[in-house]
């Protein structure tokens, strides 16, 4: 179903206060935005891929995975997270999570066979597994273990940044900073500088710091510089709007499905190294504000949501040294309320709505009801306090209404049954 544009952005948008101070209106925010935070490039070894799936291709690859190989992979997944173990040619298994989306390390014992050689484990939307515990798991089963840092760019557990516990960690850019394109592999163990990469073109290049710009404008960011380049803008869509109808076959592609958040593993991309401008950004943004920025925007979440029927926190604590990807919630009633938040604008999102086929509830029951009822909300530290305010307003006034729908529905179903049970007895 097509549904409208989502009235504030979903992901970060690049703006003058990416790189500066924040924006929040909360005076515990004004810290200094250049100090450290521990993140995936905290690894020894780091390379920028351009994109999240791109660098779980290569992890693979440098495991030397090969046909017939077992991947033991979460019930509870993208798509994303499947396919470059298709494309190697590996076999995927999936084993179960827990309610908390811990990993159920008694199901993946049951699951591990001579050809299993990898464990994937992910963090979801940024909120660690037991990450020491899963090392020596995998350390005692003679397993490789692949850190699944998508959701978790910045962050540490147990006094170490994420990524560094796994024979190698992936990341994605593009879900915590303004950028187009980007991912990460990084290792603490295992060299990476014999992986030759090479530029995917000047058309690229130039795509990735249009479409940059354009999304920016798209949501009112950088205003001056809109006003500066929206006639070559306008004559660059124009150009292209009619080499589309003038060639009968679809042009090829400039970018990676990746980044228009399409699903398949483009194996063309797999050397391909992160765009110049997606590199300068992650290089030039504030960690310490996107850090500062999500935490704050996850807990004010908490309160405002935090008292609306039918619905909870996946995680109702946010630890110290977690920094959200986005707010999940759980909702009673997940197929009625997502296409209104849609179609108010809203930009809820669901990660796993769609499982790799023949995963049901058979292979994990918490994993189909988690992909069915978990919405995510943004709190990326690009909103700005009216759109953040909006959103809130927005939220609570849909589940409100639909929560005095669904219990008048109740009341009315619940009359009419008494009413034909007593025409019943007195008939």
């Amino acid at each position: 179903m097509d549904y409208p544009k989502a009235k504030i952005p979903t992901e970060p948008v690049v703006g003058l206060s990416s790189f500066g101070q924040p924006t929040f209106g909360l005076p515990s925010l004004r810290l200094k935005h250049r100090r450290h935070v521990p993140s995936v490039l905290d690894a020894q070894h780091v390379l920028h891929t351009t994109s999240g799936r791109m660098a779980i291709g290569l992890a693979l690859r440098q495991m030397h995975i090969a046909a017939a190989d077992e991947v033991l992979l979460p019930a509870y997944h993208s798509r994303s997270m499947v396919e470059p173990v298709i494309a190697m040619g590996a076999l995927p298994v999936f084993y179960r999570i827990r309610a908390d989306t811990a990993v159920d390390l008694d199901d993946v014992l049951t699951k591990i066979t001579a050809r299993t050689k990898v464990l994937v484990a992910v963090n979801y939307f940024g909120f660690p597994q037991d990450l020491l515990r899963i090392r020596r798991f995998c350390d005692q089963h003679r397993l490789l273990m692949l850190e699944d840092c998508a959701h978790a760019f910045l962050g540490e557990h147990a006094g170490k940044a994420l990524g560094s516990f796994g024979d190698y960690a992936i990341a994605s850019t593009m879900k915590f900073f303004p950028v187009y394109d980007g991912g990460c592999l990084v290792s603490g163990n295992h060299r990476l500088d014999a992986i030759t990469q090479v530029s995917a073109g000047l058309r690229f290049e130039l795509k990735t710091a249009l479409n940059t710009l354009e999304k920016a404008f798209a949501y009112r960011r950088m205003r001056p510089l809109a006003y500066v380049l929206s006639l070559p803008m306008s004559l660059k869509n124009r150009l292209w709007s009619m080499l589309k109808s003038r060639t009968a076959a679809q042009p090829a592609a400039i970018g990676p499905r990746a980044s228009d958040g399409a699903f398949g593993f483009e194996a063309s991309w797999l050397d391909k190294r992160a765009s110049l401008a997606s590199t300068l950004i992650l290089k030039c943004a504030s960690k310490a504000r996107a850090a500062d920025g999500r935490r704050a925007r996850y807990l004010q979440l908490q309160v405002a949501l935090g008292d609306l029927p039918d619905c909870a926190p996946l995680y109702p604590v946010l630890p110290e040294g977690v920094y959200p990807w986005v707010f999940p919630l759980k909702v009673a009633d997940p197929a009625g309320l997502f296409p209104k938040l849609k179609n108010a604008g809203v930009p809820v999102v669901r990660f796993a709505e769609f499982l790799w086929d023949g995963v049901d509830a058979s292979v994990c029951a918490v994993s189909e009801a988690l992909s069915r009822s978990v919405m995510q909300f943004p709190c990326h530290q690009e909103l700005r306090d009216d759109e953040f305010d909006w959103m809130i307003a927005s939220v609570r006034r849909i589940l409100l209404a639909h929560a005095s729908e669904a219990t008048a529905t109740i009341k009315s179903t619940t009359a009419a049954g008494a009413t034909m049970a007593t025409a019943v007895v007195t008939s």
